[in-house]
């Protein structure tokens, strides 16, 4: 193999990681908070990031509240989210860390709030997994 051709093969494989390392820090994600505790109970949702505050909502039962943002090119990406209803109080949990979920949930992630805990979607298998219980 003369130089140029080792050295066209070198940029080759150099783009494409670049290309692919680029593409996962600089995906675009979605998530979404859904409540699913029926009877007309509304949660109260206050998200927010180290360098984003999303303000406090008032997610009515059977909706929704969903936010867009960019992974950060460290990949320590991580949102929370502080959340209550009559039931329970002043719960927190994590609603995307990209150490968890660059893989599980990539680039849509998908929560449900219900009477026993909230469920989170798995996108590598398609199901609701059991992730967070309420403290009784």
């Amino acid at each position: 193999m003369d130089a140029s051709t080792k050295f066209r093969s070198s940029s080759i494989v150099f783009l494409l990681l670049t290309g692919s390392f680029f593409a996962l820090v600089f995906s675009e994600v979605h998530v979404s908070v859904k409540n699913r505790l029926g009877s007309g109970k509304n949660i109260t949702l206050h998200c927010q990031s180290k360098d984003d505050d999303l303000g406090e909502q008032n997610v009515a039962d059977g909706s929704e509240f969903g936010w867009d943002f960019n992974v950060n090119v460290w990949g320590t990406t991580l949102f929370y989210c502080d959340m209550g209803w009559e039931s329970v109080q002043d719960y927190q949990f994590v609603a995307y860390s990209f150490a968890r979920d660059s893989v599980r949930c990539d680039t849509q992630c998908l929560w449900l709030v219900s009477e026993e805990g909230t469920y989170g979607l798995n996108a590598q298998t398609g199901f609701w997994e059991y992730i967070y219980q309420w403290l009784s």
